[in-house]
């Protein structure tokens, strides 16, 4: 994908990775263990949720919270909740990446 940020974060033995697109109303992508799980085509409003879970027994439901910033400025936010926790995100700087 060809995503202008990506965040990424590690749980157990799984690992966990949103890529976005350009802009505020980008598309946003949701990988496990490297493999696409999920997509949501535009982010509407300043939060969005996207969906997954870790292939365990039993499995583990997850979300991750993509929130904008206010008016535009900054840069977007991305938390996984799991089991009740709520875990940032770090964004991952990648070569690829354009940020324009």
């Amino acid at each position: 994908m060809d995503g202008s940020r990506q965040f990424h974060i590690d749980i157990g033995d799984h690992s966990v990775t949103v890529n976005l697109g350009h802009g505020r109303s980008g598309s946003a992508e949701l990988l496990v263990d490297g493999k696409v799980i999920g997509y949501v085509r535009e982010r509407a409003g300043r939060t969005t949720s996207v969906e997954g879970e870790l292939a365990e027994d039993p499995v583990r439901p997850f979300t991750v919270r993509i929130r904008q910033p206010a008016l535009g400025l900054g840069a977007p936010e991305c938390t996984l909740e799991i089991g009740g926790d709520r875990v940032p995100m770090p964004e991952r700087r990648t070569p690829w990446a354009h940020r324009g």
